[in-house]
């Protein structure tokens, strides 16, 4: 029988352990300071902590302020404390950490209860939202595996989320925390998780909605909505009956919400999401070019990166009038790629074509790719004539089919290719991009990057010079064909189509296209003097020829609506801008512009101008925007198609908006048989139609049907028809009695 321990062995005992536990807790806090100093392995500085790095989309803002789409390696952007919805903030305390606001980032209550229940065998998650965060931001290698790296990595878990603590406030931890998390499908952040999973944002995100995003952290895919939709749900109602527990929601309220579907209203983040991709991808480009040529660097001296650093990027689209194009474009493209096929029923379209197909094939990703792989020329031929699986873009959406790749080449050359621009004239700002018809399949921009031959659209540019000159609109002239000559070969142009007979006006010349009356018009005022102001009016590389007064020259839609912008805006000119402003992260301004306004021609021409080309709508080519499409508004235009119908052009001016649009092939040697159907009034035109009813239908827009305002100080040059036969008559026996 053992002798039972005297007081003095029991202080013995006790002193014993208590030394034990005193000297645990001192080696602890050595461990901890020790690991603090950084001695097992670096921690993150008091900078590191000021200005945590995490990969932030840069974000595109439209003129309102909304998002148009984002620039990404990880699709996260950040927003404050009043942007989150506090059922986000409650539900992720309820389940993650209910006593947040009591600690100071370790909660070792916790901490010991979770010990005791994974010696029992019940895991537990320990880690307070503080320490989550502390995670996110600075353990680049992620979660270790490994027990005792872990543990390791939980200490240092702990150190810097008592860092973390003293140098921010609790709603500051918390939205750090909703800025970071990882929610799937590409969605970094809270901004992004609402947007891809309940399209919408983190304000408006109701309990349910903020139950499943914040249910998603216990497994991203486990309880993924899109993965696992009936576990996602039970982890929701989980995560909003802790919501009752900790009294963030009623009995009620969960009681009514608990039977409710996810409803969610998902899609994938990708860098090609939100609308006006084309001129993301040019604006993308811009930036990069401006920080290189400008030397904007970082306060670390390193480049800046769009995808990784969180830029905001002021531009001056409108989301509305942004859609509006997208929609009109999608909606007659459509209608005329189907006209343009049936157009070649019976026909084959690749005959003596055997050279644009090849360039095709060349400029092909699979071409370049086999190449990079070393194929032959043999190799890659028998590739391409081997049937595969494909995904290729139709009207109607993508289809999964099997075909030759050759054929698919083939195919690609017959679809219609289109963009469209439109800008405010008065101060150069674009309100409107779509550089192409699928950004997904079709990289390349039509709207600042390519260029076509502009037809019948240059012509105004003539007549702009001959009303400077003192041509009046209501001159008469022989519309016979017109040989201009001291300029290299004797030039006669030819007329598309029946020519109108006998003499007719400057004004119905334009408004009918006549080439004869146009290039009496050259011959007047002569190939140097057209070339000049075109390039005023920003169009570059016009070589001073005869036959530059009926379009033989190429230009992009952007020079384009720029040009025809003078004409709207009382003569001056102003170079198209897009791109207003560039912050960082902190809300830096690094770069800023303003438009640079240059008047090129006077008022009064520029005023007679938009008269003549309201004649082309009201009376003219462009008619069918009002006997068709019954737009009835002061809006000038002109059509523009060119040799074999390759190309179909309408620019429109009105005294708010200025538009361009361009349709054709990829490859001029493919286009429409006839004029009829190949003319920029069937193949541009109703585009413009499609979107400006759909701008006139939004009052928000206030984009009136205000006529072009006549110059203050009165017009010289006769564009009254009637008042102009007058003068040319002379006085009348009356007007001499009278004294006139």
């Amino acid at each position: 029988m053992n002798k039972p321990l005297s007081e003095a062995d029991v202080r013995k005992y006790n002193l014993r352990i208590w030394k034990i536990v005193i000297g645990g807790i001192a080696l602890f806090a050595i461990f901890i300071s020790m690991m603090g100093f950084g001695l097992f392995g670096s921690l993150p500085s008091f900078r590191d902590i000021e200005h945590p790095k995490s990969n932030q989309a840069s974000e595109i803002m439209a003129d309102d302020g909304r998002t148009l789409g984002t620039y990404f390696v990880q699709n996260r952007s950040n927003v404050t404390y009043k942007e989150i919805s506090p059922n986000v903030i409650n539900g992720l305390i309820a389940t993650e950490d209910t006593r947040f606001k009591d600690h100071s980032g370790i909660d070792f209550q916790r901490t010991f209860t979770i010990i005791g229940y994974n010696l029992i065998g019940k895991k537990q998650g320990g880690s307070t939202i503080t320490q989550q965060l502390a995670l996110n931001l600075f353990s680049e290698e992620g979660r270790q595996r490994n027990f005792f790296k872990r543990v390791m990595q939980k200490f240092k878990e702990w150190v810097v989320a008592v860092k973390l603590e003293r140098n921010y406030t609790k709603e500051e931890i918390i939205t750090m925390y909703l800025n970071t998390v990882d929610f799937g499908n590409q969605a970094y952040g809270i901004k992004s998780a609402a947007r891809v999973y309940f399209n919408t944002t983190p304000d408006k995100l109701t309990v349910p909605q903020a139950a499943t995003l914040v249910g998603m952290q216990k497994g991203i895919t486990m309880y993924s909505p899109t993965r696992n939709p009936e576990r996602s749900k039970q982890r929701r109602n989980t995560v909003m009956a802790m919501m009752v527990k900790s009294d963030f929601l009623s009995q009620q309220q969960f009681d009514e919400e608990k039977e409710t579907p996810l409803n969610l209203h998902f899609n994938a983040a990708t860098v090609n999401d939100g609308i006006a991709p084309y001129f993301r991808s040019v604006l993308k480009n811009d930036i990069k070019t401006i920080f290189e040529e400008q030397g904007i660097l970082k306060p670390d001296g390193t480049p800046y990166d769009l995808d990784r650093d969180g830029l905001k990027v002021y531009t001056t689209l409108n989301y509305e009038m942004q859609e509006y194009a997208e929609e009109a474009q999608k909606e007659y493209m459509r209608i005329l790629q189907a006209q343009f096929i049936k157009s070649w029923k019976g026909r084959n379209p690749f005959k003596d074509k055997a050279l644009q197909i090849e360039q095709g094939v060349k400029r092909s990703d699979r071409y370049k790719s086999l190449k990079l792989e070393g194929k032959t020329d043999e190799e890659i031929k028998t590739n391409f004539n081997t049937p595969t699986d494909l995904t290729i873009f139709t009207w109607k959406g993508n289809v999964d089919t099997t075909m030759k790749p050759i054929d698919s080449v083939r195919y690609y050359k017959m679809l219609l290719r289109n963009a469209m621009m439109t800008m405010d004239p008065t101060n150069g700002y674009v309100k409107a991009w779509v550089g192409g018809i699928n950004y997904e399949h079709f990289k390349y921009d039509q709207v600042k990057m390519g260029t076509r031959q502009v037809g019948s659209t240059a012509k105004p540019f003539t007549y702009a010079v001959a009303v400077e000159n003192g041509f009046s609109p209501c001159l008469t002239v022989p519309n016979v064909p017109v040989t201009i000559e001291g300029y290299g070969d004797p030039y006669t142009p030819k007329s598309s189509g029946v020519p109108l007979a006998g003499s007719i006006t400057l004004q119905k010349a334009l408004a009918y296209s006549q080439n004869y009356v146009t290039a009496y018009l050259m011959k007047q005022v002569g190939p140097v003097a057209v070339a000049n102001l075109a390039t005023k009016m920003g169009i570059a590389d016009v070589p001073a020829y005869p036959s530059i007064c009926l379009g033989s020259f190429d230009a992009s839609v952007y020079n384009m609506v720029g040009a025809y912008g003078a004409f709207a805006n009382k003569g001056i000119y102003t170079k198209p801008i897009y791109l207003l402003k560039i912050e960082d992260k902190n809300g830096v301004v690094l770069f800023s512009q303003k438009p640079i306004p240059k008047p090129i021609m006077s008022e009064e021409v520029a005023y007679v101008m938009t008269r003549m080309l309201k004649g082309v709508v009201t009376n003219g080519t462009g008619s069918r925007l009002n006997y068709k499409y019954h737009i009835n508004a002061p809006i000038g235009g002109k059509t523009g198609t060119t040799q074999n119908n390759s190309d179909g052009w309408f620019m429109a001016v009105t005294p708010q908006l200025v538009t361009g649009i361009w349709t054709g092939c990829e490859d001029r040697a493919f286009h429409f048989l006839s004029t009829n159907q190949g003319e920029g009034a069937n193949t541009a035109l109703p585009i413009f139609a499609g979107f400006i009813k759909r701008v006139y239908a939004n009052p928000k827009l206030k984009i009136s049907h205000a006529d072009f305002e006549a110059p203050k100080s009165g017009v010289s040059i006769v564009f009254d028809c009637n008042q102009y036969q007058k003068l040319e008559e002379g006085p009348t026996e009356l007007d001499e009695k009278l004294g006139f």
